[in-house]
């Protein structure tokens, strides 16, 4: 029996989710508002979202705004929510799309902008402009999987997966609804078929569902075993002067937390390093004090950072001249500063004011 699209929209009209980007029934999505909640949703809670989505739509109501913005504050009041790399992409895709007058209403052309992939491009398609294509996010790989019972682990599974899920949008109502459709399709993941104890008998596809009749729904999707997350090794330093600055220095543009400020330090290595190896890293030659260790989990690798603290009366003109800018403590919320120099800062904050 094929999932009946007509008992997804059914369930999804009663239940649906109430989201500040969604639009209200009958009414047409943003396709702004759409976009900047995709990109911010890439391995980000719903709950960690909404905050900064609000705050972006206060600081940049139009994507024009956006595109406007210096880069330094689009940094900041992204910094908290990771992976910067979304927040360089979101600001040059902003100006490709004010360039050019608006969003392009299909696939291929919001696969042409910066920063969209093949997913968020199919989400901008169904959810703004009413293409009739499947998004195919976490809930929706978790729903296709165990309405097909497709056993086979992700990673390697992913397109099969995707294949079975373009299937799902083909009847009548789904054709004329793909908006409505591709919101049920995720709020059904999120609400109902669950990573863990998903809620089989209030689902509007439990009959269909090969997953439930094999016993078998909530061990899919299958993953492959979990590789050991590298570990990396650092130092950085913060320093501080008379008047209470913080001495920062901004990253490459290229490279992990791109652009983005932080205290000096050195490179982050495999092995850990010694006291005496660092000092020569540090910004000024002052009393420096080991003031803590911070880890930091990052996608790839997890990161421990020695952080020092020291305190001079005034900082010397060459660490201006070598791209090193004070900045008060209190003006630290204001500025493109990752959530890993802000733990570093926090660790040693109480060392060196001392």
């Amino acid at each position: 029996m094929p999932p009946s699209s007509a008992a997804l929209l059914r369930w999804y009209d009663r239940h649906r989710r109430t989201l500040p980007w969604r639009a209200m029934p009958g009414r047409t999505a943003d396709p702004y508002h759409v976009w900047l909640s995709e990109i911010m949703l890439q391995q980000t809670t719903v709950a960690a979202v909404i905050p900064y989505y609000h705050r972006f739509l206060e600081l940049f109501p139009t994507v024009g705004d956006l595109a406007r913005a210096e880069s330094d504050t689009v940094m900041a009041a992204w910094a908290g929510l990771g992976y910067y790399a979304r927040a360089r992409n979101l600001h040059a895709c902003s100006k490709a799309v004010a360039a050019t007058g608006g969003f392009p209403r299909d696939v291929a052309g919001l696969l042409a902008l910066p920063g969209v992939g093949t997913y968020t491009a199919a989400a901008i398609a169904a959810i703004a402009f009413g293409q009739p294509v499947v998004p195919v996010d976490g809930n929706v790989e978790r729903v296709t999987s165990r309405l097909f019972a497709l056993t086979d682990p992700l990673p390697g599974s992913r397109k099969a997966i995707a294949r079975h899920a373009a299937t799902l949008n083909e009847s009548a109502e789904a054709q004329a609804r793909p908006s409505d459709f591709a919101q049920a399709l995720f709020d059904l993941g999120a609400g109902i078929c669950t990573p863990r104890q998903p809620a089989c008998a209030l689902c509007p596809w439990r009959d269909p569902c090969a997953g439930l009749r094999q016993g078998i729904a909530a061990s899919l999707p299958a993953k492959a075993p979990r590789v050991a997350r590298p570990v990396r090794h650092g130092a950085h330093f913060l320093l501080t002067d008379a008047a209470g600055h913080i001495l920062l220095r901004r990253r490459p543009e290229k490279g992990l937390l791109g652009g983005m400020l932080e205290l000096p330090g050195t490179e982050w290595r495999a092995t850990p390093w010694s006291e005496t190896e660092v000092l020569p890293f540090a910004p000024a030659r002052a009393g420096w004090r080991k003031a803590g260790r911070v880890s930091h989990v990052f996608t790839h690798f997890t990161l421990h950072v020695d952080v020092y603290a020291a305190h001079v009366a005034h900082f010397p003109n060459a660490m201006a001249q070598a791209g090193g800018m004070a900045v008060a403590h209190a003006d630290l919320d204001t500025l493109a500063l990752p959530s890993l120099m802000r733990k570093c800062v926090d660790a040693a904050w109480p060392e060196a004011v001392a």
